[in-house]
């Protein structure tokens, strides 16, 4: 009761009291990438720098539809995970397999049509099942990019939706050493969340090093109908970077980031047959990486960069199927009962890439590379089953304790290898810039061949080839050859408004889930299909900007044909037994089988909005809709979020701290794919203030706190209603985070 009460005192004084919060003028200011207040009140969000297109370029000097989150709003928010927060831009959404496990759909794409990076190395991981943004501390990142739509060439096979390019916090070279570094920690009462982060950084001119560490535990979520069982978690994160200057103009940077979570519950149902329960019970992403940069080598060729990394991402499920089945005997009856299920997945990236930056003239840049990549996949599934004898009067007879042992997807592995380039130029008096890019990809797969049952142990007794056994895939390897281009330019309409216009060919070979699935957890079989061809795409998009000093606008309308679209349809998988009396028979099951059947159509328009209308006071809106529909079969896609916004106000008092409140909201989803779930429109009200640094000796203090969903609102998100039982959101949120610095 006294910590709660030391709480509430603490929030309410925020809230009511700010000038008790004082610091220098200005700190927060340089931390905050969305706003920035100077002594005209100026909103400067055009002069974000970003790197996502190889080279630095602010937002303003880009034709692309483009998203910068920084670290200030992960701070100032409640920050459940990073999908959260990239969910506030105009034309992202969140979806979820609970609390811990998310993803991001940037306009209508999900994460599989999506090209995910950490520092510029691919998070490659299952493409249908999320987390892949879950194993991201956000307490180590520095700002997040997206880029929404295909509108880079530059990164290879997935990227028709968009590109989510996370930053991480990097060392610091000085001009002197010094030693500096921050603890920050947090409490969430939705879910008894508690965090724990810690860095130090030190460094010279030649050198520095950054060692960091957080801790998460996090109890079920409380939701306005009551706790979603199976939603808690518990993670940590080891990031440490080093960077040394060996010669003048050389750097080489290395890092190693080493994530884990276990206990973390996946509250869903729709994956699994009945109401099953399923955690991870670990899943870790660890990631080592160096680059080598050598810039300003002449007047031409300006900047060269070698990059290679490796990251080794586990998933190892637990999951309760809590099923029964009951077959007829001629003596009785058997009952079967699933009692565990252990599926477990090893993914394996490793890449390097060469990168050159020329300046051909004051008006042309050019940036041509080259990238291979390597996925190795392994997977194993263990079950556990119980099955009982009953007699006529079902009575227990006899208990046959089975351990069944699988191989879900084969062993296989995806290789890429492709070269880029990308020019940038400037006409008409800086007022049209051009930025056209290309590349060309080789892609071979291979596998080995895979069984339906790779050993059965009965009470005790081991069978490396148990009778009827399957062939469910035949060892191959697989070459597709693709390419893409994006064209975009951007024009200086008025002195403040400037008119974007972008064109772009992507595609997508199709993922080893996608060719070499086979899952049978007892309510149908899903299949996969080695001979899939690539999806390939074409989108345009066109853009409407203003960068006045007291208002910014951003506008943009689009539209994305797919070609060859992968999707599951009913079928049969036709499969050779493989040992016993039948060896050799060619026998049929039916199953969803993933086949290039579709041709998809996507689109819709995003916007977000920034004025400054009064002294301190800024307004701030955005909205997103997106259509999409399934032309080949005349039917909505599935996993497209309803017509959304937000609208809010902020108040910043210098040297003081800021205040804003929130409403979020989206439309009724009634256009929605066969066997999809419609959703009503809702409201939610969040609240968020922040502190400026308050100056404590040779510390600094900052104290960021909220309430999200302030009502206490139940409402469903559309993109969560694929994992069964949830339904309802996370309740009201009371949230406290501190910072001391040094």
């Amino acid at each position: 009761m006294k910590k709660q009460n030391l709480f509430t005192t603490t929030l309410l004084s925020l809230l009511l009291f700010p000038g008790l919060y004082a610091q220098e003028r200005g700190k927060s200011i340089s931390e905050n990438d969305t706003l920035k207040f100077d002594e005209q009140q100026v909103i400067n969000l055009g002069e974000i720098v970003v790197s996502s297109f190889r080279i630095n370029r602010t937002i303003k000097e880009l034709p692309v539809p483009l998203a910068v989150v920084g670290s200030y709003n992960f701070q100032k928010s409640s920050s459940l995970t990073l999908s959260n927060v990239l969910a506030s831009e105009p034309g992202i959404s969140m979806g979820s397999d609970g609390i811990w496990s998310t993803k991001v759909n940037i306009r209508g794409m999900n994460e599989d049509r999506l090209v995910t990076l950490i520092d510029g190395n691919r998070i490659e991981t299952a493409t249908d099942l999320t987390a892949s943004l879950s194993m991201i501390d956000i307490n180590d990142i520095e700002r997040v990019e997206v880029i929404k739509g295909a509108q880079s060439s530059l990164y290879g096979t997935g990227a028709m939706g968009g590109i989510v390019n996370i930053i991480s916090k990097d060392g610091q070279f000085g001009n002197k050493s010094y030693l500096s570094g921050n603890i920050i920690s947090g409490y969430a009462s939705a879910n008894n969340l508690f965090t724990g982060h810690g860095e130090i950084n030190t460094g010279s001119s030649k050198w520095f090093i950054r060692l960091s560490g957080t801790y998460n535990n996090a109890d079920n979520i409380r939701t306005p109908e009551g706790i979603l069982p199976n939603s808690q978690y518990t993670a940590r994160n080891i990031t440490v970077k080093t960077g040394f200057k060996p010669f003048r103009n050389h750097t080489l940077r290395i890092q190693y980031q080493d994530y884990h979570a276990k206990d973390a519950g996946i509250p869903g149902g729709e994956a699994f047959p009945g109401p099953a329960e399923a955690k991870y019970s670990d899943i870790s992403r660890q990631l080592l990486s160096a680059s080598y940069e050598i810039s300003d080598i002449s007047d031409l060729l300006t900047n060269v960069k070698f990059n290679y990394f490796i990251q080794f991402i586990r998933r190892d499920v637990e999951m309760i199927p809590n099923t029964v089945t009951i077959t007829p005997l001629p003596a009785g009856s058997q009952r079967v009962t699933p009692e565990l299920f252990i599926p477990k997945g090893n993914h394996l990236t490793n890449g390097a890439q060469i990168q050159s930056t020329w300046k051909l003239t004051d008006k042309n840049t050019l940036i041509a590379g080259a990238d291979a990549w390597q996925r190795n996949l392994t997977t194993e599934r263990t079950k556990y089953i119980k099955s009982e004898v009953l007699d006529t009067e079902g009575a227990v007879i006899k208990t046959n304790n089975i351990i069944r042992g699988e191989t879900p997807i084969p062993e296989s592995s995806f290789t890429s290898a492709g070269i880029f380039v990308q020019d940038e130029t400037q006409l008409l008096d800086d007022k049209l810039k051009i930025i056209a890019g290309g590349r060309f990809d080789g892609i071979a797969v291979k596998n080995e061949k895979g069984f339906d049952v790779d050993y059965l142990i009965v009470n005790g007794v081991r069978n490396d080839t148990p009778p009827n056994q399957r062939i469910t895939f035949t060892k191959g390897t697989t070459h597709n050859i693709s390419w893409s281009t994006n064209f975009g330019t951007i024009y200086r309409l008025f002195r403040n408004t400037d008119l974007s216009i972008n064109f772009a060919r992507s595609f997508r070979a199709p993922s080893l889930e996608e060719r070499f699935k086979y899952i049978d957890l007892g309510n149908y079989v899903r299949l996969g299909d080695p001979d899939l061809h690539p999806e390939s795409g074409y989108s345009a998009d066109a853009g409407l900007r203003i960068w006045n000093p007291a208002l910014v606008f951003q506008a943009d309308f689009f539209i994305n044909r797919i070609s060859n679209m992968i999707v599951e349809t009913p079928g049969e998988f036709i499969y050779t037994i493989n040992t016993g009396p039948l060896e050799g028979t060619i026998d049929t099951l039916p199953a969803l089988v993933n086949a290039n059947v579709s041709k998809a159509v996507l689109y819709g328009f995003d916007f977000g909005l920034q004025y400054n209308f009064h002294s301190n006071f800024v307004l701030f809106a955005s909205g997103a809709y997106v259509r999409g529909k399934d032309t080949e079969a005349n039917a909505n896609l599935p996993q497209i979020p309803p017509l959304n916004g937000r609208l809010g106000i902020r108040y910043t008092l210098p040297g003081i701290g800021s205040a804003e409140v929130v409403a979020t909201g989206a439309a009724r989803q009634d256009k929605v794919a066969e066997g999809e779930k419609e959703t009503g429109g809702y409201v939610r009200y969040d609240l968020s203030v922040s502190s400026e640094n308050i100056q404590l000796s040779k510390t600094k203090i900052q104290i960021f706190a909220g309430i999200d969903n302030i009502t206490d609102r139940s409402y469903t998100n559309h993109l969560a209603t694929n994992r069964g039982s949830i339904s309802v959101e996370p309740g009201r949120n009371i949230y406290l985070r501190l910072k001391l610095s040094f």
